[in-house]
């Protein structure tokens, strides 16, 4: 896989490294690319050092270096929901039930196993760098980078709010506002290796929400997070007395659904290529389509 470039007049004269920074390619990538086997600089189809001086209308192109993958990360095979693909991204619907990446107890069955298989299907040797975890039982869009260079621009992205995420819920009870903020900070619970609780001690964490529609027993609600902290949504509404639906971890009734009723439904971002803004959104789920319609 490789990046092109053509030298325009306003960049006559600059060092290669200098060209390859202002195309945002970090110095540890320039590291990865001169110190590896297969990883290549060449401007004009020859190899050429980073001192060499760019002119306008040189050819330039990095060649990025294969990535060391982790061998032990089973790759397994099934049919992912793709929502979107192409060199950089890969975007998945991902089902509720289906763990991000592997755990030491559940080395198998998880969102990495899979798409180590589909890389593998189609000759790739990327590793998995996924760039938004959903947990295990949140339905919805899932972005994955299929190299580290993708990967840090959409790092860089989220920080500076180029990419965003919005999420809808069912949480039980009636909120007593139909549109507002949860601040609380977020921490670990010394006693569990997942369960997260509001603290003093915590880390910054802001949930924006808004009801879409009242239901006997819950809302059904459009949320916008400002931090993404661990099991935050969960958490926060939880805080507030209105655990969603389903969420034993949290307080939430699980008579009506066996998973916490949380589904990933919109994504936009800019691509970490070409710049293009990009926006994608899913449906409810069948789970959770039945319960309103089961209400209504």
């Amino acid at each position: 896989m490789f990046l092109e470039w053509q030298v325009e007049n306003e960049e006559d004269g600059l060092l290669l490294r200098t060209f390859l920074r202002s195309k945002h390619i970090s110095k540890q990538l320039l590291t990865a690319v001169k110190f590896s086997a297969d990883g290549k600089i060449e401007v004009n189809r020859t190899e050429q050092n980073v001192l060499y001086q760019v002119q306008t209308g040189d050819n330039v192109r990095l060649t990025f270096p294969t990535e060391q993958q982790n061998e032990r990360l089973l790759a397994e095979y099934t049919k992912l929901e793709v929502i979107f693909e192409d060199d950089f991204l890969l975007i998945i619907n991902k089902p509720a039930g289906m763990a991000s990446i592997p755990s030491q107890y559940h080395p198998s069955g998880s969102v990495a196993n899979f798409v180590k298989g589909h890389y593998e299907a189609q000759g790739l040797t990327s590793a998995i760098h996924i760039v938004t975890r959903l947990d295990r039982d949140t339905s919805g869009l899932m972005l994955i980078a299929k190299n580290r260079f993708a990967h840090a621009r959409l790092s860089t992205f989220l920080q500076q709010g180029l990419l965003k995420r919005r999420y809808q819920a069912l949480t039980s009870g009636i909120l007593q506002e139909e549109a507002g903020s949860i601040e609380a900070p977020i921490g670990r619970k010394e006693v569990s290796i997942m369960e997260r609780f509001v603290t003093p001690e915590g880390k910054y964490a802001k949930t924006n929400y808004e009801v879409l529609k009242r239901y006997r027993g819950f809302d059904h609600v459009a949320i916008q997070l400002e931090t993404g902290r661990t099991h935050q949504i969960r958490v926060h509404f939880s805080y507030i007395g209105h655990p969603l639906i389903g969420d034993d971890m949290y307080g939430g009734d699980t008579s009506m659904l066996q998973r916490q009723a949380l589904h990933s439904c919109h994504l936009h971002l800019v691509h970490p290529v070409t710049e293009e803004y990009m926006a994608f959104d899913l449906a409810l789920p069948d789970d959770l389509e039945e319960i309103i319609q089961k209400s209504e």
